[in-house]
């Protein structure tokens, strides 16, 4: 059973996995199947009064284009030291090849407020709505030591910004 929760709750729970192994991303294509991928990078806040959860993802990944065609995106957090190998796989596996969520025996089950489903053995959920799509240039960086680092192949992140409607996690009292 879900507990609902404010959006900044579990933030802890959130850094040691972004920290860490990662998060999954969930979007879906443009025909409506969930592509989960892996990320290690993302960002919590408050913009334009809202809640929001930014994501980076680089235009050479499938889930790009899937974010440009999409209303929406979950968030999904493992619990501690669970789904390890799933996270390897969803990151280093191109959904344009493979049913990553089949692949791993992942479920996938609604979400209440967007039309991205979550990933029901995680512990913590986020449901964005898209509100922004930024594809970032070479001019875009005032250090050089971050584009060196990496950007060496031009591969720039499309920052997203969505909406936080809804964040809960796995009831565990």
């Amino acid at each position: 059973m879900k507990k609902l929760l404010s959006w900044s709750d579990r933030a802890d729970l959130l850094a040691k996995a972004l920290s860490g192994d990662g998060v999954f991303l969930v979007v879906l294509n443009k025909d409506g199947k969930a592509n989960a991928m892996t990320i290690g990078w993302g960002e919590m806040g408050i913009v334009w009064s809202r809640p929001v959860f930014i994501v980076l993802v680089r235009h050479s990944r499938y889930t790009y284009s899937c974010l440009q065609s999409s209303e929406s995106f979950t968030v999904n957090v493992p619990g501690p030291n669970t789904l390890k190998e799933e996270l390897l796989f969803c990151g280093t596996k191109s959904g344009s090849d493979i049913d990553k969520v089949a692949a791993c025996g992942l479920t996938l089950a609604a979400s209440e407020e967007v039309n991205t489903p979550i990933i029901e053995e995680c512990a913590l959920h986020y449901e964005c709505r898209i509100l922004l799509r930024k594809q970032l240039e070479e001019v875009d960086f005032s250090s050089s030591k971050i584009l060196q680092k990496y950007y060496k192949e031009n591969d720039h992140h499309m920052l997203v910004i969505g909406e936080i409607l809804l964040s809960y996690a796995e009831d565990t009292s």
